[in-house]
Parts: C-alpha cells; sequence; structure tokens
C-alpha cells in the first residue's frame, strides 16, 4: 500500500499567518507530548512513523511550498512538486504516474489518498491500513473512509450509504454525497448512518492509468511533468469519484476535526496567548497569536482571535473568521515570512521609488550546519551585513570565513552560498527594478558538491 499525502492550499483561511508558502499545515501552534510547538503536517508525520507507513509515503506538493516541507520534516521526504497549481485531480494523477513509472509500483497495488493535515488520534492511522483489503473484498473502484458524525455539522460534507447496504461487512456501499447540509438535513442523514467525508479515498494503481490511458493522457511521469498544463483543472471528486460506478465507504469511529479556519484551530491550542501580548480575566474565548515583536493587549473582549504577523493583523470575531478567505481572495500580496530547507527569513521593508527602483530589505536566520544554494541573480544586486554568528562564504568560486560585522556585496550574476557554522543572522538589502523569490538561479545544493564546483 502506498499513501499520498496532499499538501495544497493558498494561505488565505488562516491569513495573517498562512500565506502562499506557508499554507495552514505549517503553522506550529499546537503543542506535542514533550510540550514544544509543532504543525500539522509535523505531527500528521509522526503519526504516520508510528503506524510504520513513513516509508510508504510521499507529499505530493507545489513549488512554493517544497522548502517548507524539508525544513519541518527533513530533506529526506519524498517529495512530487506539481509545475503549477491546478486541482486535486491533476495532482493526483501526477502521483499516481510517478509510482507507476519512477517507483516501478505494481498496477493491483492500493494507493490511499489523505489530506496532510486532519487533526486525528493514531487509531485513524491504523484504520487507513484497512482500505487495501476493503478494496480487495469489494472489488470497488473507490473505497472512502468515513468518520461516524459526533453531531449534524453544516461544515462537513457527507457520505450517504445505500439503504439496507449494512451487511456483515465491515465497510457499506455508497448511494450519494452532500456537501455542507443544513442543520436539519444532517439531522436526517445521520439517522440513515451518513459519514462525515473526511477526504480520505484508495484505488487500486491501475483505477487511475486506465483512466489516463482512455483519456490520451500520459502515463510516464517525465511526460506528465511536461503536459501537466493540459489536463483540466479540475477536483478528483467531480473528475473521478462522481463518474465511478461502485464506491464503498469504510467508517471509523473516533476524533477527526479539520482545523480549517481560526474558530476550530483554536479550540485545539491550549494556551490563549501566544507571543507578546496581554489578554485580561475578562476576555473570554479570545486568543491572541502574535509573530511580532510588538505586543498585543486585549482588555475584556470575548470570542475574539487577534493574529499578527509579518504578512498583516487580523482581529476577528470567531464565528466570522471563516470569512478571511472570501475577504483576501484577490489579495496578491507576497510572502513576507517563509521557512526554506536552510532556515527562514521575514522581510523587514520594501520601498519603490518614482523612477522605478526597488529596495527591499530582510532579516535572514540560517540554520548552523545548513546552507543556501550555490545561486546567482539576473535582476538584483545584494548587500549582506552579517549581524551574528560564523560560516564559510562561496563567491564566484572563492570560499572565505565570514562572522558577525562583515559586510558583503553580491552584484547581479555573481554566484554565490552560505555555510552556517553557527546559527547566523543576516541583514539582506535587495536594489533592482523586479524583486522577486523567483530571480535566483540555482546550480547546486549540496555543499560538497558546490565546493567541488569551486575547484574546477
Amino acid at each position: 500500500m502506498k499513501i499520498v499525502l496532499l499538501s495544497g492550499g493558498s494561505g488565505k483561511r488562516l491569513w495573517p499567518l498562512s500565506n502562499e508558502s506557508r499554507s495552514k499545515q505549517f503553522l506550529k501552534v499546537l503543542k506535542n507530548a514533550d510540550g514544544e510547538r509543532e504543525s500539522m503536517v509535523q505531527r500528521v508525520w509522526g503519526q504516520i512513523a508510528k503506524a510504520g507507513l513513513s516509508e510508504h509515503s510521499i507529499i505530493a506538493t507545489s513549488k512554493p511550498q517544497v522548502d517548507m516541507i524539508h525544513s519541518q520534516l527533513g530533506s529526506e521526504i519524498e517529495v512530487i512538486v506539481e509545475p503549477e497549481r491546478r486541482d486535486t485531480f491533476p495532482a493526483i494523477a501526477l502521483a499516481a504516474t510517478y509510482l507507476y513509472s519512477v517507483q516501478g509500483v505494481g498496477l493491483n497495488e492500493a494507493v490511499v489518498v489523505m489530506p496532510v493535515d486532519p487533526y486525528v488520534e493514531e487509531s485513524f492511522f491504523e484504520k487507513t491500513k484497512e482500505l487495501e483489503q476493503v478494496l480487495n473484498e469489494s472489488g470497488a473502484d473507490l473505497a472512502l473512509m468515513g468518520v461516524k458524525p459526533t453531531y449534524p455539522s453544516e461544515k462537513y460534507g457527507y457520505i450517504v450509504p445505500e439503504p439496507g447496504s449494512q451487511t456483515d461487512e465491515n465497510y457499506v456501499n455508497v448511494h450519494s454525497f452532500r456537501e455542507k447540509p443544513r442543520e436539519e438535513e444532517a439531522v436526517a442523514m445521520i439517522e440513515q448512518a451518513a459519514l462525515w467525508n473526511c477526504g480520505v479515498f484508495a484505488f487500486k494503481l491501475d483505477f487511475i492509468i486506465n483512466i489516463l490511458i482512455a483519456n490520451e493522457l500520459p502515463i510516464q511521469y517525465d511526460e506528465m511533468l511536461k503536459q501537466y498544463g493540459k489536463l483540466p483543472k479540475n477536483s478528483f471528486d467531480y473528475e473521478i469519484v462522481e463518474k465511478s460506478n461502485h464506491i464503498v465507504a469504510l467508517p471509523y469511529e473516533g476524533d477527526w476535526k479539520d482545523l480549517g479556519t481560526w474558530n476550530t484551530l483554536t479550540e485545539e491550542i491550549e494556551t490563549p496567548l501566544i507571543g507578546k501580548g496581554i489578554i485580561t480575566n475578562g476576555s473570554v474565548n479570545t486568543h491572541v497569536i502574535n509573530e511580532l515583536d510588538i505586543p498585543i493587549t486585549l482588555l475584556n473582549v470575548s470570542n475574539v482571535i487577534v493574529a499578527a504577523s509579518p504578512d498583516g493583523i487580523l482581529v476577528s470575531d470567531k464565528a466570522s473568521s471563516p470569512l478571511i478567505k472570501e475577504v483576501m481572495k484577490h489579495s496578491d500580496q507576497r510572502p513576507m515570512y517563509e521557512e526554506r530547507r536552510w532556515g527562514r527569513y521575514r522581510v523587514l521593508d520594501y520601498l519603490k521609488y518614482p523612477d522605478g527602483k526597488e529596495v527591499l530589505t530582510k532579516r535572514i536566520c540560517v540554520a548552523p550546519g545548513r546552507n543556501l544554494s550555490y545561486q546567482y541573480h539576473q535582476l538584483r544586486d545584494e548587500v549582506w551585513t552579517v549581524v551574528a554568528g560564523e560560516g564559510v562564504m562561496v563567491l564566484n568560486g572563492q570560499s572565505f570565513i565570514v562572522k558577525a560585522g562583515d559586510v558583503l556585496t553580491i552584484s547581479k550574476e555573481s554566484l554565490h552560498s552560505l555555510r552556517a557554522e553557527t546559527e547566523m543572522d543576516i541583514i539582506e538589502i535587495q536594489t533592482g527594478t523586479e524583486l522577486i523569490e523567483e530571480d535566483i538561479v540555482r546550480l547546486a545544493f549540496d555543499w560538497n558538491e558546490i565546493l567541488q564546483l569551486c575547484t574546477v
């Protein structure tokens, strides 16, 4: 059995902490067993490892999230990267071709697809293992996992079973799906043994491969990458599930939540205050999550979420917080904070002058033993001031020690990299006419390879 974890999201639902590259699954607001803060993706990956499934799992994601995944889970994590964001059907089709043509997975192998960020117990992943057996026993095209509802929620989708499909088997035949019904409709469906749709489903690899062949789409991974933009920009539900003839569902009885909005996420945050601030005792069911260096103080304000990051500040009644996705849907602001596989950076200031010249100031933190890629820029010059730490700089083929107090000038087209011996803080000032993250041409990532390039 193979597991494909879908890591997507545009980063709007938990703005301003989430952004284009730091979607909700990467926010470190939960606590692990040791009392340390962890993200949803770290929590899920740890649970998958405990279930003995990590060696069988890969993550399908978009380019902006690759560094974040490697930063939080490690560089050895196997990742499939979409050439562009489209939807869940193209992402799953790409993953299927990777399993088939790169990993050599057999056509009769079961593939389980799930979100990368469910908030569940460890038993959830043990239950997931049963999906392969359900596929074999039922002969179905798709086997879904459905959560037995604990209340008539209007926020979730429902899997409605066929009437009278309860048998001695541990699965039910699926009649239909219903998305976010009214409460009275949810009550009626629960009486019919309907299940919450948690977005977890399984199929035999040949099911998807045969669909790709029938639609004259590539089944080789390299070719799929080239033709990715031609795939229909549709969800897997629309493109596959709704057209499938035989679908079954495996009921799961246990805790499950989608922590996709501020009001649901704060239910699982143990402390009302993260970061600098004060919340007075008269504030009930109020949370402050503050990533800025200035304090936030709330005086007798209840049922409110206040979230602050370099990307902005949100103050919202908790019940209204889901509206943020709609409010921010047209925002194209660049991310002001990102985690990378080598560390993190925060944008401190940005100016654009009447003549078109731009100046961007960043604070960069490089973790000990990590290094930037060997790279150059075509559109900007940079000046680095080392504030703290010590490391090795490579500039145009020459390597030398750098430490606190050093100032480095990196002009356009200059080849450069940096490896931190101790944690390094650097103030970087970029100047040019188009300061974008895409203006990076990377030549190598591995430090030993970078040093070999310098000796050529």
